[in-house]
Order: structure tokens, then sequence, then C-alpha cells
């Protein structure tokens, strides 16, 4: 096993629990390798910090497994996480659609595996883990067996672009037979079709699992505005909790006619609809008309993936936040996102803010709310943590 020498005063992140050893924190490596192979990870004194798999072709160079000097990375070590992962989750989620693993939050960096009814989509992100993704989704399927979950199909998802940055090609398709890639969910009690091979990501975005079930106590008879709406889930749980009238609204057309279908799948279609329209555009426009709403939704894609272009991303935060309070009834409730892990939980907080003194509204916190647990938090991985979700009561200034 070759051994990567860290530089003096590096590995600071990783000694505090974090997951990656970057390139111009290495001083020297000593043996042979392959990319992808298992590297051990030194300080400059010769210490034992971790062992992991190695990529000189990425910035994020080496990947750690285990912290463990004696481990190997072995079948009986990648069988261990995965009964971790899946033991985690009967303890904290309906397991009946989540997120299975979740990369580093789960010692298993690189891959993400979401579970739809009895479909797995996986995402390979990285290298070496990619060796390994049969392996684990071959223990997948035996353990979620073990506990009366078979599963009937795997489509692989490896299409985003950080897979160019590891040197990767981009990957789709099924890993198996084949078998129909629009699959029927239900969650929170809402049923939708979700497209794992065209739709977004995965196919569906399971984060907001928990999040989505927080705002029906908010919607009975409620006239709801949900923004951004993708393929409906916040307009359809606004529905189900018994809002008199919804309207949800995406720029994508795709989207909003699998939010329509979603819709008449519930049997809502007479109390939810959708149009398609950009949301900057209308939002402004519903407040010349005098629109008003007793619960506005704002769950944005990320407006920035950078620290590049963080400051454009504040001011689409600000907007959209700003106009929002202003079509919320007095006494109504904002419910406001952000997925983007540029945007941290202060700047978050503090762009909302300004945006409430711009609109002469008074903000009463109802709850603070992050990503479902089955994409845990990892402390000291920053990555893992990118969820902010915010309930807010929204009061004229009297």
């Amino acid at each position: 096993m070759a051994t990567v020498t860290l530089k003096k005063g590096e590995g600071r992140t990783l000694n505090a629990g974090g997951a990656w050893v970057f390139d111009n924190e290495i001083d020297k490596i000593e043996g042979s390798f392959e990319n992808g192979d298992i590297v051990k990870v030194e300080a400059f004194n010769g210490y034992f910090l971790g062992s992991g798999f190695i990529n000189t072709n990425s910035k994020i160079t080496i990947r750690i497994m285990s912290r463990n000097k004696n481990q190997e990375v072995d079948d009986d070590f990648i069988e261990q996480r995965v009964r971790d992962c899946i033991s985690y989750r009967k303890h904290t989620i309906d397991m009946s659609s989540c997120r299975l693993i979740f990369g580093e939050a789960d010692f298993l960096p690189g891959i993400v595996v979401d579970k739809y009814s009895d479909i797995l989509v996986v995402q390979s992100l990285a290298l070496g883990i990619d060796r390994l993704k049969l392996k684990i989704i071959d223990m997948l399927k035996k353990v979620l067996a073990e506990e009366g979950m078979n599963i009937r199909g795997v489509y692989e998802r490896s299409d985003a672009k950080v897979r160019l940055k590891e040197g990767m090609d981009l990957a789709t398709g099924f890993i198996g037979d084949p078998f129909d890639t629009k699959v029927q969910i239900v969650e929170n009690g809402v049923k939708y079709f979700v497209d794992v091979e065209k739709g977004q990501k995965t196919g569906f975005f399971l984060d907001q699992k928990m999040n989505r079930a927080a705002i029906h106590p908010l919607c009975k008879d409620a006239k709801v505005l949900d923004c951004f709406t993708h393929t409906g889930s916040f307009a359809l749980n606004a529905g189900i909790a018994g809002a008199k009238n919804v309207l949800g609204v995406d720029a994508s057309e795709l989207g909003i006619n699998e939010a329509e279908e979603n819709a008449k799948l519930n049997g809502l279609e007479d109390r939810v609809r959708f149009m398609v329209a950009d949301v900057f555009d209308l939002l402004p426009q519903l407040e010349q008309k005098g629109e008003k709403f007793d619960v506005v939704v704002l769950d944005p894609p990320a407006f920035t993936k950078s620290r590049e272009s963080l400051k454009k991303a504040i001011k689409g935060y600000k907007e959209i936040n700003l106009r929002g309070m202003k079509l919320v009834e007095d006494g109504g409730y904002l419910v406001t996102c952000s997925c983007s892990h540029f945007m941290t939980p202060e700047l978050f907080a503090n762009t909302i803010g300004l945006a409430a003194k711009d609109a002469k509204k008074r903000l009463r916190q109802v709850e603070y709310r992050t990503q479902s647990s089955d994409h845990p938090i990892l402390w000291a991985a920053d990555e893992s943590y990118y969820l902010k979700f915010y309930i807010f009561q929204v009061c004229e200034e009297k």
C-alpha cells in the first residue's frame, strides 16, 4: 500500500473528522499505486491519519474510508458499512422511499443510493468507490431482503459532471434487468410518479420529506402558493393537508406536466393547479394584482454552486423572499429554503432578515429545519450540511 505524507501544518480538517485530502495538502507519495487504489495517509511526522481511495486526477485526491490503522477495506468491511446504513435508517426514517447511502456522511465516500419503493438508483461520483458500486448494490439487496424489502431493479444515474473532474465518463442505464423507469411512491400520504431515468438528480428530492410534512398544520382551508414546485411536492402536500386552493409554479414545462399528473394521481386536480412561469417575473405581477396567500412556499434550486457566484445568489434569495413576504396575508406563513452548500445558515438567515426589513414585515420564526434524517449531517464534513428550511409567520408592521 502506497503512503501519502501531508505537508507540515496540513490535515487539520482530516484530524477534525473530515473525509477529504486535497491535492495542495500533500507533500509526497511513496510506493506504487493506480488511481482508485487504497493508500495510507500520514501526517508529516509519520502519524497515521487514515486510509482511503486516491485519485490524482481530482483536487479531492484522497477520500478517507477508515481511520483504523489495522482495518483492511475488504468485503467484510464494505458489508458492515452497508449494514450500518440500513440500521441507521430503520431507526430514523420511513424506508418505503429514502436515501440509503449518503456518501461521506455514511462513511462510503463518493456514492449515493436512493430507494424508490422497490427500485434502487445509484449515483457514483468518485473513482475508488466506482470500482465497488456493484458489490455495494449486491450487499444492499441482500441486507434489505433480510428486512423484508425485496429490490426488483437498479438504475444508474452517474451523470453528474463532477465525474469528469475525477477523469471518469458519465454513465447511466440499467444495472441488471430493465424495468419501467416510471416508479410510483408514497410519501407523507402523497402519491408520486418518479422518473428515475429522466428526473432531476436521481429522480426526486427525498431530502425535503420531513419538511414537506411540516407544512401540513399550516395548510388546512388555506390559499397556498408553491414557487419552484418542480413536480408538485409541496403543493400536493398542501392539498392533502386540506388547502382550499393551491397554485404551483415552475419554469419547467416537463416538471409542471409531471406535477399535473401527480395531482390527478391523488385526486387533487380540482384544488391544486399548476402553471409554467418564471417565479422572478410572476411574483411582482401577483403583487400588482393585489393577490394574497395564507401560505407562500419558496423552494428554489441552488442559486449558487460556487463561492464565485455567491453575491449574485444572495441577490436572488433576497428578491424572492422579499416578493414572497409581500404576498403573504397578515399573520400568514412563509416557508423558505436554500439547498446551496455555499449559502451558509448564517448568510441565509441574514439575507431573509434584510428582505423582511425592506418589505416592512415582522417575522416570527415557527421552526428551522435541515435535510431529512436519511441525509445525515456529518460534523466536520461541511459538504453534508446544505439544506436550510424556515417557517415564519409574517406580520405587518403595527
